[in-house]
C-alpha cells in the first residue's frame, strides 16, 4: 500500500482536533497509508491544502517553493538543489516577478539569481532554465491523479468528496494550463503510473497542445456545478472554474488563429476551430459576468488611490479567486504562506538597503494614455529642452499609471526625514550646479545637496542602470520592509473580474460582435477614470490588456499566444535619469537608450515554445523536441 506524506505543520495545527483518533496512536505523525487520509476529514483537508501549497505557479508562474535557506520542498527540478533557482523562483522569495524580467514590461534591477539577463539577451536555450515546470508539476500531478482515483470510494459525506474531488481536478488542470502555455504538447498523464505499468505509461508520448486544451476545457464544465458549493475563501469554486475556462479557450482560440501547426499536429491548432474556442471563451465569460455576482471595484472617487485599493482590499467585489498572504516570515513559522513582494518591489529604506527590484521601462509608462484618451507618448526632443516639475512632467495622465508605477517625487512616507527624501520617492541622479557643470557622482553634494538621491543611490553604488521607475502595483504603503523577507500581507488575484471583462472584449471582438467588444473595454476604461473609446479593433484591446494587467503575470503569455514576441520583445528599452537642478530645483529630463546595456534583448522563433530539453528527452526516448532546439 502506498504512503502519503503530509506536511507537518498542517498535522501539528489540527493535532488538537483529532488526537482521538486511534491512526495517531499507531503511525508516526507525518507517515499515513492511503485510506488513512481518504477516509479521514481533517487528514483529507489538509493533503488538499497541501496541494494547492504544491501548485505555487498560481502565483506570479512561481515554479517551487522555498521556505528556508537549504532547500525548498518541492524539489524535482534537478535544479532544485541550486539555491539560486528555488529561491529565485518561488513566490516567498523572488519568483514573483521572473516573467515580468523577460517581457516589455520592466528590467531587473538587482543581480540575478535566475540568468534572467541571459534570457532576455539570447532567448532561452535549449537546455531550458527559464520558468520550468516540468518536474515539480508531475510530482503534483502524482498526488492528484491518486486522490482523484481514490477518493470516489471514500466512506466521508459524499458532497465533502464531491467538492474535494473537484478541487482536485481544478488544480489537474490548472496545472495542465501553466504547462501547455510553456511547452505546447507534453505527456498528459490522469493516472499514476507503477511499476507494473505498461511502457506508454511508463514512457508515456506527448499529447498534442490541442487535446490538453480541449481537456482543460472540458475539465472546468465538468466540475463547475460540483464547486458550485464552495465557501472557504482562496479555494477553487465555480466562478474559478470558469474563469480557468476563459483564459485556456481564449489562449486556444489566439493559437489557432495566429499559430501554426508543427510536428505533425503536437503543435498547433487548425485554424478552422479559432471560433470554437473564442466561442467558448465568450461563454464562460459570459457566465461570470452574468451569474457571478461580481463587479469592478470602484469605491473611492480618488481614481488613483481606487486602483491602488482594488490589490490591496482583501475580499473585495472583483476578486474570483486569490492566494492568501498573512504576513509571517518562514524564519518566524509563517512557512509557505509568504509572499516577498513589498520588500522586493517598494522603493528604499529596505532591509536589504535596496528594493525596486524592476524598473518599468519608460515604454511601458508611454503605454498609460492621458485622461482625455490621447496618446501617452512623450516628444522626447521637447522634454529635454527645458526643466520640469514632476506634475508638470506626468500630469493627466491615465490614473492607473500612478496607481502602478512609482517614480521620482511621488509620495512615500517611509522616506522620512531629509537623508530618505522627506516623504517623496528621490530618484534624482545627477545635480546641475549654478556653474553648469552636472556631477554624476552618488558621493558628491553641493552646498548640502546630494548628487544622487536616496533612493537611487544603491543602484549607482552598485553599477546598476535604474529606469527612472518602480512597481505601485500590489505594493502595501503599511508593509514593514525593515524586516527580513516574505512579510507581504496582500493576497494574490489569480482571477479577477477585470480580466474577465478584458477576455470577454477580445472573444467577443473575435467572434464579431464589435458592440459588445467596445463596451466591455469601456466598463475598464470608465473604472479606470479615462475616455471611453469610440470604436474597437484588436490592437485597442491589446493595448487595454497591457496597461489595466500590468505586471500581473499576463504580457508574456498574451504575447506568445498572439505571435507578437518576435517583434515586442526585440527591440530596445528606454529609461529615465532626472538631473536636479541646484538653483530652480526641478529637474532636468536624460533620456537613457538601450536602458538594458550592450546587447539589445531578443526573442528567437524557437522561444514560442519552451524546449522539452535533451536531458528529459534522455530519460524518456518517446518525447520529440520542440522545433528549433
Amino acid at each position: 500500500m502506498r504512503k502519503i506524506c503530509i506536511n507537518i505543520s498542517f498535522i501539528v495545527a489540527v493535532l488538537s482536533c483529532i488526537s482521538c483518533y486511534d491512526v495517531l496512536d499507531k503511525r508516526p505523525l507525518n507517515i499515513y497509508t492511503d485510506n488513512d487520509v481518504w477516509s479521514n476529514a481533517t487528514l483529507l483537508d489538509n493533503f488538499i491544502a497541501s496541494q494547492y501549497m504544491y501548485t505555487p505557479v498560481m502565483v506570479g508562474d512561481a515554479t517551487t517553493l522555498f521556505n528556508s535557506w537549504t532547500g525548498s520542498p518541492m524539489n524535482q527540478d534537478p535544479r532544485s538543489t541550486d539555491m539560486n533557482y528555488f529561491f529565485g523562483n518561488s513566490s516567498q522569495a523572488f519568483g514573483p516577478r521572473l516573467i515580468m524580467d523577460i517581457t516589455d514590461e520592466t528590467k531587473y534591477n538587482s543581480d540575478s539569481w535566475d540568468n534572467l539577463a541571459a534570457y532576455k539577451i539570447s532567448g532561452i536555450p535549449s537546455n531550458g532554465g527559464c520558468s520550468e515546470y516540468w518536474e515539480n508539476a508531475y510530482y503534483t500531478l502524482r498526488n492528484l491523479n491518486n486522490a482523484i482515483a481514490n477518493l470516489p470510494d471514500s466512506p466521508l459525506d459524499a458532497e465533502l468528496i464531491k467538492l474535494r474531488l473537484a478541487e482536485c481536478r481544478f488544480l489537474r488542470a490548472y496545472i495542465f494550463y501553466s504547462m501547455v502555455k510553456r511547452y505546447g504538447a507534453f505527456p498528459m498523464l490522469t493516472v499514476v503510473p507503477n511499476v507494473d505499468s505498461p511502457d506508454e505509461v511508463l514512457y508515456p508520448i506527448r499529447t498534442s497542445e490541442k487535446d490538453v486544451y480541449d481537456f482543460i476545457i472540458s475539465e472546468c464544465e465538468d466540475i463547475k456545478e460540483d464547486l458550485a458549493g464552495q465557501t472557504e475563501w482562496g479555494r477553487a469554486s465555480k466562478w474559478a472554474a470558469l474563469a480557468l475556462e476563459s483564459r485556456a479557450a481564449l489562449y486556444a482560440g489566439s493559437i489557432a488563429k495566429y499559430g501554426k501547426v508543427q510536428l505533425d499536429g503536437l503543435l498547433g491548432i487548425s485554424s478552422s476551430e479559432a471560433d470554437n474556442y473564442f466561442q467558448k471563451s465568450y461563454n464562460a465569460c459570459q457566465e461570470i459576468i452574468t451569474k457571478g455576482g461580481f463587479k469592478l471595484y470602484d469605491e473611492n472617487s480618488d481614481k488613483v488611490q481606487n486602483f491602488k485599493d482594488l490589490f490591496l482590499t482583501k475580499k473585495n467585489c472583483e476578486a474570483i479567486m486569490v492566494k492568501q498572504h498573512y504576513g509571517t516570515g518562514f524564519n518566524s513559522g509563517g512557512g509557505l504562506c509568504t509572499w516577498s513582494w513589498d520588500m522586493m518591489q517598494a522603493p528604499n529604506p529596505n532591509v536589504w538597503n535596496c528594493g525596486n527590484e524592476n524598473g518599468p521601462y519608460l515604454e511601458m509608462v508611454e503605454e498609460f494614455e492621458y485622461i482625455d484618451g490621447t496618446s501617452g507618448k512623450l516628444d522626447r526632443d521637447y522634454v529635454k529642452s527645458r526643466l520640469w516639475t514632476m506634475e508638470e512632467l506626468w500630469a493627466n495622465k491615465d490614473p492607473r499609471f500612478k496607481a502602478s508605477i512609482y517614480t521620482n517625487g511621488d509620495e512615500w512616507e517611509k522616506c522620512a526625514g531629509e537623508e530618505y527624501g522627506n516623504g517623496k520617492i528621490d530618484f534624482h541622479i545627477g545635480l546641475r550646479k549654478p556653474d553648469g557643470t552636472t556631477s554624476y557622482n552618488a558621493n558628491d553634494s553641493y552646498n548640502g545637496v546630494k548628487a544622487v538621491g536616496y533612493q537611487s543611490q544603491h543602484h549607482v553604488l552598485s553599477g546598476v542602470t535604474n529606469t527612472g521607475f518602480g512597481i505601485m502595483k500590489y505594493v502595501d504603503p503599511s508593509a514593514n520592509n525593515m524586516i527580513w523577507l516574505c512579510e507581504s500581507r496582500t493576497d494574490y488575484m489569480i482571477f479577477r473580474y477585470g480580466e474577465i471583462l478584458l477576455n470577454m472584449a477580445e472573444a467577443a471582438y473575435e467572434l464579431g460582435k464589435d458592440g459588445e467588444a467596445l463596451e466591455f473595454v469601456n466598463q475598464i476604461r470608465k473604472r479606470a477614470g479615462i475616455n471611453k473609446l469610440t470604436s474597437i479593433d484588436l490592437d485597442k484591446i491589446k493595448h487595454e490588456r497591457k496597461v489595466e494587467l500590468a505586471f500581473e503575470n499576463h504580457r508574456y503569455w498574451d504575447l506568445r499566444r498572439w505571435r507578437d514576441a518576435e517583434e515586442a520583445l526585440t527591440q530596445w528599452y528606454t529609461g529615465v535619469r532626472y538631473v536636479l537642478d541646484y538653483e530652480t530645483r526641478k529637474y532636468w529630463i536624460e533620456f537613457l537608450d538601450h536602458v538594458d546595456g550592450a546587447n539589445q534583448p531578443q526573442f528567437p522563433e524557437s522561444n514560442y515554445y519552451f524546449p522539452i530539453t535533451q536531458a528529459r528527452i534522455g530519460a524518456n526516448s518517446n518525447l520529440v523536441e520542440n522545433p528549433r532546439y
